[in-house]
């Protein structure tokens, strides 16, 4: 389901006692505020008309209250017990029109308004309070009657995303449109494990997120909607609308149709691989992976996913064919902080955050032995670049150890290697493997191989590959192909003849098998 390309406005804050006293009809009367000036943000919830002292019984709280004061006048008991009643009924305002019997504002009135914070306003013009609470009360109808439409649609685009299969990111995207502020989702340690919004916007609030998380158990306010994520009686995180310009019952109702959709698209993809954790992970290092956003505009949404980022060393790790869950398991076991995340190609990425006093040497090595000895193959690799002090040099280490696992990977001699392989430990095979997008070696690798590549016979590549890999050793080519010495002698004739090579001569056979390892990366 797609939504309109307009980005909708937040709806306006509900009225306030100030908002009301702007109101047109109002201004005729002439009011002035005698008593609670500092309270006139006030929501207006209703408009009431009411003489009785003891008022506050018809009230539910939030009410502007309109009178005469024609009980009143005479009795300043009576005027102290109205004022009082409204207070403890929490009414949002009292109103008092002057005339017959209070031609000026009451001293007595307007003294125990100030003690209780209540706004007292009077009127000096003679005003039709029907006119009054026939303008609010049409308004505060409108505004529910916005307020509600405007929950549905969130929930029908949020039902519909989810029917479609959507991702929790789409589901968020949606959720930001329709707020229009940044939206967060944290796990119950407060860690960041999605947003969405404008990037500026929520980079504003991940830089400030340890504050924000801090406060997060805090009432409401300023904007900042909370909505509990869980069920079956278990809680399991919260999305927050950061910063909503509209009023909290509205962004109330936003928040809680956001949640309902969360539970429900966690519900119906609980068998899936990934839990949001993992896919928060996921997304920020396959961002500092590829490069695309600068590691600088990455730092924020390492703070608030947990990772610790004030003077550490990172030491980037990849594990071909590693469970991501079991590598996030081993560092939790090991007492380590980082981040795990699977990459493409069955490779996952291990970021480690460590204390500048660690030996980040020695810490690997361990991790990578405790790997071996859990994964109970002993086979288990780990590919990993040098540690990295600056964090803007972290993009650079990950896709280096990427690089490492790769070549790894398409080395036959892979299980000679230490259990932590560096980049001086794939050799040639690692250097090609870091220039295989190279313009210039992709020309180089076709211009050499582009005799026996255009030719029909796939096998001549084969067994070109195995001779140079095997130290140009015939008998072992011929013994790994199943063929005959002479069977093999006529084969390789045949690739010196399409290469127009002698592979006799080291630098010629050099120049080939460098070739083949660049094709056979850019294949790859």
């Amino acid at each position: 389901m797609t939504t309109t390309p307009e980005t909708p406005q937040a709806l306006e804050p509900a009225l306030s006692v100030r908002q009301v006293l702007t109101l047109e009809r109002v201004l005729a009367g002439e009011p002035e505020v005698v008593a609670g000036a500092g309270q006139l943000d006030r929501p207006v919830r209703w408009v009431h008309v009411a003489e009785a002292a003891d008022v506050g019984v018809m009230l539910s709280g939030g009410e502007m209250v309109l009178t005469t004061g024609v009980l009143l006048a005479g009795d300043e008991d009576k005027q102290i017990e109205y004022i009082r009643s409204l207070h403890r009924a929490e009414a949002a305002a009292v109103v008092l029109g002057l005339g017959r019997a209070f031609p000026a504002p009451p001293d007595v009135m307007r003294r125990a308004a100030e003690r209780c914070g209540l706004p007292m306003v009077v009127l000096h013009r003679p005003f039709p309070f029907a006119e009054l609470t026939e303008e609010v009360q049409s308004r505060l109808v409108r505004r529910k009657f916005a307020a509600v439409s405007l929950s549905e649609a969130v929930r029908t685009a949020l039902t519909g995303l989810i029917t479609a299969g959507a991702p929790l990111q789409s589901l968020l995207d949606e959720v930001a449109h329709h707020s229009a502020c940044p939206v967060v989702v944290t796990n119950l340690a407060h860690r960041v494990l999605a947003t969405a919004g404008e990037r500026p916007a929520v980079d504003d609030v991940l830089r400030d997120w340890e504050r924000i998380a801090r406060q997060a158990g805090g009432s409401e306010g300023d904007g900042w909607i909370r909505a509990e994520l869980g069920g079956r009686g278990e809680r399991w995180g919260q999305i927050m609308l950061c910063g909503y310009r509209g009023d909290t019952a509205t962004g109330r109702l936003l928040a809680d149709r956001a949640a309902e959709a969360l539970v429900l698209h966690r519900m119906l993809g609980g068998g899936t691989a990934h839990s949001w954790e993992e896919e928060s992970a996921q997304g920020l290092l396959t961002d500092l992976v590829s490069g695309v956003v600068p590691a600088r505009q990455l730092l924020p949404r390492a703070r608030a996913a947990g990772l610790p980022v004030n003077r550490r060393t990172f030491v980037p790790l990849v594990v071909r064919d590693g469970d991501p869950a079991q590598l996030d398991r081993m560092l939790r076991l090991l007492g380590l902080s980082g981040l795990v995340a699977e990459l493409a190609d069955g490779a996952t990425a291990v970021l480690l955050s460590l204390a500048r006093d660690q030996d980040a040497e020695g810490m690997t090595a361990h991790f990578a032995g405790r790997l071996r000895t859990e994964s109970g193959s002993g086979e288990s690799v780990v590919a990993a670049a040098g540690p990295r002090i600056a964090w803007d040099d972290v993009p650079a280490g990950l896709r280096e150890a990427q690089h490492v696992a790769d070549a790894v990977a398409d080395s036959s001699a892979a299980l000679d290697l230490p259990a932590v392989v560096r980049l001086k430990d794939v050799h040639l095979r690692g250097l090609i493997r870091l220039l295989r997008d190279d313009p210039h070696v992709q020309s180089f690798a076709e211009r050499e191989l582009d005799g026996l590549l255009c030719g029909p016979d796939d096998d001549l590549v084969s067994v070109l590959r195995t001779y140079l890999a095997s130290g140009r050793n015939k008998s072992r080519t011929a013994q790994l192909h199943h063929v005959s010495r002479p069977a093999l002698y006529r084969r390789l004739e045949a690739i010196q003849a399409r290469l127009g090579v002698d592979l006799d001569d080291f630098e010629q056979a050099a120049s080939v098998h460098i070739a083949l390892l660049a094709h056979d990366a850019q294949q790859g």
